[in-house]
């Protein structure tokens, strides 16, 4: 057994990580405060292979594992959560349910141009009178009406939805009684709107909207996979999504703890630096274990992804544990860099505000909690 990631992984985190100093960390404040949804950047993503590194290589794709996809999204992460997200959404919502559930024809139309970063899909399953009642709260409809599904409705909280270069957006919607199915809509189709982005407490670079479907006509042959199978695909699709998530939980786990030890270091009182009180130094000790211990956990349910086997007890912990860990290691970061952290000239705060929706998304905390109680056969309702 061993806890060491290969060299392909290594030496991709060392491209990763180049690559977001170079063209992320030096921005990603400008965008913050401008909320400003770097179109180039995606592009970026897509021409270094990250968007399509774990897809099949006969339309674009790398062929790469799903811990690759975790490497990257922890360094992408640990420069700028609201890219980290993209990327997570973009890949493991956006393209994976297609690469998993899609016909031929819909991966050779889709495909291509996603894995390049030239365009961008979005998954749509949350409603505005939902959450983590995902199921029992879809009120969106598709009827089919001859060759089209005719589609009703709205969805809330939908990332990569509305930038310029999103193509697709998968839904979930009622198609017969308690009947839930996945149809893909393409970007402009008459009928869906999208919403104005919303003013959100972190997250501020990433493309997040709402969507309102009316009369939204699409081709009945884009439907994804089996009739009434559509809630099922999205739940393995979220699986997948839980660990991405703690791997981004872990990259902003591990910029506290890069911060924290600099400003240690170099932030002097009482005639010395400040690492070298106790009261410090155990904080940053607690950083350490604290994003050491969600690193191994996100990629023990990785690797297990990557083996094809069961992993939806590993998703729910790694995330559980790395998005919790996250939230506390941001408050940690301001204690020990006092005022500093409380103003909006380093990225404290950003990191601050950014940490909260890691324990919301793919799930909440409550939810994972639910999933590992069942998964130890506790009579949990």
């Amino acid at each position: 057994m061993t806890f060491q990631l290969s060299q392909d992984h290594d030496a991709l985190r060392a491209v990763v990580r180049e690559f977001a100093e170079n063209e992320i960390v030096p921005h990603a404040a400008e965008w913050d405060r401008r909320r400003h949804f770097p179109v180039d950047v995606v592009h970026k993503m897509g021409d270094l292979g990250l968007m399509g590194a774990i897809f099949d290589s006969e339309f674009g794709g790398g062929d790469g594992d799903f811990t690759s996809l975790c490497v990257a999204i922890e360094e992408i992460g640990r420069a700028d959560q609201s890219m980290g997200i993209t990327l997570e959404a973009a890949v493991g919502l956006g393209i994976n349910p297609i690469a998993q559930f899609g016909s031929q024809e819909q991966k050779a139309r889709w495909l291509p141009e996603l894995l390049a970063g030239r365009a961008l899909a979005a998954f749509g399953l949350t409603e505005p009178g939902g959450g983590s009642d995902a199921a029992g709260a879809t009120q969106t409809t598709a009827v089919l009406d001859g060759d089209d599904w005719v589609i009703n409705g709205s969805k809330a909280f939908i990332t990569n939805a509305g930038s310029a270069i999103t193509s697709v957006i998968t839904i979930t919607a009622l198609t017969g009684d308690a009947e839930i199915s996945s149809i893909i809509v393409p970007a402009g189709t008459p009928g869906l709107t999208v919403e104005p982005p919303y003013d959100k407490l972190g997250w501020h670079a990433s493309d997040t909207h709402g969507l309102v479907f009316e009369d939204c006509r699409v081709p009945a042959r884009n439907l994804l996979g089996e009739r009434g199978r559509g809630f099922h695909q999205f739940l393995a699709t979220l699986d997948d999504g839980r660990i991405a998530i703690a791997a981004l939980a872990v990259g902003l786990l591990q910029a506290c703890l890069d911060l924290s030890i600099e400003h240690a270091i170099n932030r002097e009182a009482f005639g010395r630096a400040i690492g070298a009180n106790q009261g410090i130094a155990f904080q940053i000790a607690d950083l350490d274990v604290a994003a050491e211990s969600a690193r191994l956990l996100t990629y023990k349910a990785a690797a297990l992804r990557d083996a094809n086997e069961p992993i939806k007890m590993a998703a729910a912990r790694a995330n559980l544990f790395a998005t919790e860990a996250a939230v506390t290691a941001t408050r940690t970061l301001t204690q020990i860099l006092g005022g500093y952290g409380f103003i909006e000239e380093g990225p404290a705060a950003r990191y601050y505000r950014d940490a909260k929706i890691l324990e919301i998304g793919e799930g909440t905390s409550e939810i994972q909690r639910l999933v590992i109680s069942r998964q130890l056969g506790l009579p949990v309702l």
